[in-house]
């Protein structure tokens, strides 16, 4: 987990999590294992490298998207202040 990240639920349905990216930060190339959400509480740009290419995100608060589980990826605050999302982990 990153060092600016909150897990808000941890349960056999569901991990839910709070990060926070300050501007430059990066997760780190990391794979997730389950279907996921993602749930932008601030507006932000997101740059992702993904399958060896790099791609750029436009993010609205509140404008929630999807993604299938096996994901592998390294997402940068391409941004100038804080981005702020919540993950939702779908566990089954």
């Amino acid at each position: 987990m990153l060092e600016n990240s909150e897990r808000q639920i941890d349960n056999n349905r569901a991990r839910v999590t709070r990060h926070r990216l300050a501007p430059g930060a990066h997760t780190g190339f990391h794979r997730h294992e389950y279907d996921y959400v993602i749930v932008p509480i601030t507006a932000g740009r997101m740059r992702l490298l993904e399958a060896g290419e790099e791609r750029w995100s436009e993010l609205s608060p509140g404008a929630s998207y999807f993604r299938r589980a096996g994901v592998e990826h390294d997402v940068f605050n391409g941004g100038e202040q804080d981005l702020i999302f919540v993950e939702v982990e779908l566990l089954g």
